[in-house]
């Protein structure tokens, strides 16, 4: 599978800025030909508030542009996480391929994972991609883009202190809330208290205020708000919203709630 295939439906705002700019370097003459023939139509897909000068402006995006969008951010993003403990471990790399190849098929496995072997060899300014990424993708889509990202970093069975700090980082560059960035930690990195993690608060929080936190999280994170990104990412979606209601459901019983 070519490149340029793979990239075929970056017409938005992912052409642009940082990330643009970083694949066009890693994926050769090929990209860089459709990025320059992208830049020559005018900027696009650059919200208000974005790192490029001048007037910008916000458009819609098709559910491709979308998915694409959101499969190489994850590509870019992944490549910290991984070199995050100092090692490229095998299984994480696996569960890189796992992603691309539900998505995209086993013939856009080789291409990926070259791209993501050449990022695992440059230093991804997070700041600068997250905050493309924060700019124009929408919040329920950016956390089940985090959950992805903490999914791949216990992939080795581990969750190393670094790593745990640069989903911080990431949670805080893509615009996340800190309780929505602990919450989706506190679904892979188990404690005492991480069944209040996960709803976003502490122990010591009312039998009311637990209610009105899990219906806050479950609206925030529902499946369907992340359906224009295919049935795939919305599968996962699914798995992060049971998480949600485990994690509310093992506090009631705890607490005697009805």
């Amino acid at each position: 599978m070519g490149t340029i295939k793979w990239f075929g439906g970056f017409l938005g705002w992912v052409v642009l800025g940082p990330i643009g700019a970083l694949l066009g370097y890693l994926a050769g003459a090929a990209f860089e030909g459709y990025l320059e023939r992208s830049e020559q139509g005018g900027p696009r897909g650059w919200s208000s508030g974005g790192s490029q000068g001048g007037p910008q402006r916000r458009r819609t995006y098709s559910p491709e542009e979308q998915q694409n969008s959101f499969i190489v951010s994850l590509l870019v993003l992944s490549s910290a996480v991984i070199r995050a403990d100092g090692k490229v471990h095998p299984t994480e790399m696996d569960a890189v391929k796992d992603f691309i190849r539900r998505n995209f098929g086993e013939q856009a496995v080789p291409e990926a994972i070259r791209i993501l072997n050449r990022l695992n060899g440059q230093q991804v300014n997070i700041y600068s991609v997250g905050g493309q990424i924060a700019a124009n993708m929408n919040y329920s889509q950016r956390l089940q883009l985090f959950h992805y990202l903490t999914r791949i970093a216990v992939a080795d069975g581990e969750f190393h202190k670094s790593e745990k700090s640069v989903l911080e980082a990431i949670g805080t560059t893509i615009g996340l809330s800190d309780a929505d960035t602990s919450s989706i930690i506190s679904m892979f990195y188990k404690e005492n208290s991480s069944a209040y993690s996960v709803l976003g608060i502490p122990p010591s929080a009312t039998d009311d205020e637990v209610r009105t936190a899990y219906r806050r999280m479950a609206m925030k994170n529902h499946p369907d708000k992340v359906a224009t990104l295919g049935p795939e990412v919305q599968r996962a979606a699914a798995e992060k919203f049971r998480q949600i209601q485990d994690a509310y459901e093992t506090i009631k019983r705890e607490r005697g709630m009805a």
